[in-house]
């Protein structure tokens, strides 16, 4: 009992949902995820991914107040799916520099949709990448 109210959950906690006029649901976005880690606060947060989307936009925020943000997060980040690994296509925002970066980071929509998504990022001097998972399906 206690297993299934918790992946419940964890599943609404993931995707959050609103109405349309006629009361079907239309995906509007996806739960942030957090990593906190060598005093720098990563947030990412996968943006709609409705089938007929082209281009997929991860939300990412970088917050320190003990380093300069310096990294490229087009060479840093990585989009895995089904054993295979996308590129960003671009960074859409705060400039390299500063204690406080927000962006979106932009991918080709992966065709056909997989079960889940898993951005990596790795900053400079991270020993592993930062793992942030979304489930689609």
């Amino acid at each position: 009992m206690l297993k299934t109210i918790l992946i419940s959950m964890t599943l609404a906690a993931t995707i959050a949902f609103s109405y349309t006029h006629d009361g079907e649901a239309a995906e509007m976005g996806y739960a942030p995820q957090i990593h906190n880690e060598r005093g720098i606060k990563v947030t990412a947060t996968l943006q709609r991914t409705l089938n007929s989307a082209q281009i997929w936009d991860i939300e990412v925020t970088l917050e320190t107040h003990t380093k300069t943000l310096n990294d490229d997060l087009v060479r840093a980040a990585v989009l895995a799916a089904d054993g295979k690994q996308y590129l960003p296509l671009a960074w859409e925002g705060a400039a390299p520099g500063g204690h406080h970066r927000k962006g979106m980071l932009r991918f080709k929509a992966i065709v056909p949709q997989p079960a889940s998504v898993e951005l990596q990022i790795r900053l400079a001097g991270d020993p592993a990448p930062r793992s942030f998972k979304w489930l689609l399906k």
